[in-house]
């Protein structure tokens, strides 16, 4: 990206969205420790030991990580990385072989099956890459199903259908058949249904991957939209780290069954952890994603500079840090307090790695 590009990309600052990981002051909704799922005839004996064996397939190696509540957790990964499995395990809709999982403090490995299926009807909600819409049935069908299997009575789950189907832009399709619909309709039918049960925590693997690059770009400025709206704790798996970047909160990137990092954004690009991230982020023009909170410092501000949105990215303040001769510009929040200072000098360095690419 060249700097007239970065400039001409500068958008307005928008609040940033992307809270820490759990805390006591935000718990964890979801959290696994020593989370572990191999495939063959001594499983229990490899997920114990921790070392490969001929004739098993370790999809999840010794996973520890927390979602707090209101959360995005993106995971990702190439194809073979474990992610989707991992997935699966957190919602036990796999059996993990071994290790500790928990949501809001339950233990879910304990729970017997009507207690994980009350579970899911309650709480959970998922989404994947295939639509899975019943063909024979209407939008507004489709999207009442889960209430019409949790026994809620027609009159209730047809009107949360139409306040769902409203909610993801489908309003004067409730009649459609799902033949009728093209493929970005029918993954909002598909949004829309798992939202009827109001989750508390929404799973998605892949739900995008098999759009149109265009349909798919929409797609996500609904979810980011949504996203905002209904604070649901979240977990998305995508091998896309465009998308990961775009929508995460945190992104968990897997390898072989390991977590190799789980941080924000902004750190997974500047601080690694292993090689195998390094090499995801190489090619990611950082200052598109950085944001200027991320580099702000506890020294004072040069006088009367212009001060940088602590969500702004460096790209969307490119054309301030050009102008400007400050050498340290005010990093504000929201309500105008200021939290440190950025340095002009390094957030251009930035600008020009892009550059230089």
């Amino acid at each position: 990206m060249t700097m007239h590009a970065a400039m001409r990309d500068a958008a307005p600052a928008r609040p940033d969205p992307r809270p820490g990981p759990s805390s006591p002051e935000r718990p964890a909704a979801i959290a696994c420790r020593g989370l572990w799922k191999v495939y063959g005839p001594k499983a229990e004996k490899v997920a114990r030991e921790g070392v490969d064996a001929p004739g098993h397939v370790t999809a999840v190696r010794n996973v520890s990580l927390s979602v707090a509540r209101g959360e995005m957790l993106v995971v990702m990964g190439l194809s073979g990385s474990g992610k989707s499995t991992l997935l699966r395990c957190l919602a036990r809709l796999v059996e993990p072989t071994a290790g500790d999982l928990r949501i809001d403090g339950v233990d879910i490995r304990a729970l017997d099956e009507r207690g994980l299926v009350r579970l899911r009807r309650e709480k959970m909600g998922m989404v994947f890459q295939s639509f899975a819409l019943l063909p024979n049935r209407t939008v507004l069908d489709n999207v009442a199903f889960p209430l019409e299997m949790r026994g809620a009575p027609a009159a209730a789950r047809y009107a949360r259908a139409r306040e769902m189907v409203r909610l993801v832009g489908l309003a004067g399709r409730e009649d459609h058949y799902p033949r009728e619909l093209s493929g970005g309709q029918q993954q909002r039918v598909g949004i829309a249904r798992s939202l009827a049960i109001e989750p508390d925590i929404w799973f998605l693997d892949e739900p995008f991957s098999a759009l149109d690059p265009l349909i798919r770009r929409e797609m996500q400025d609904e979810f980011l939209k949504l996203k905002g709206m209904l604070h649901k704790t979240i977990v998305f798996v995508t091998h896309d780290f465009d998308e990961a970047l775009r929508l995460a909160d945190r992104i968990a990137v897997m390898h072989d069954g390991r977590v190799e990092q789980a941080d924000t954004p902004d750190r997974v690009l500047l601080a690694p952890a292993t090689d195998y991230v390094a090499s995801f982020t190489r090619d990611v023009p950082k200052a598109r994603v950085v944001r200027a909170a991320t580099l702000a410092e506890a020294a004072p501000p040069t006088p009367d500079a212009p001060a940088a949105a602590a969500s702004a990215t460096i790209a969307g303040i490119a054309r301030m840090l050009v102008e400007t001769t400050a050498e340290r510009l005010p990093v504000i929040d929201e309500a105008g307090r200021v939290l440190g200072s950025l340095s002009r000098a390094r957030a251009l360095d930035l600008l020009f790695e892009d550059d230089r690419r």
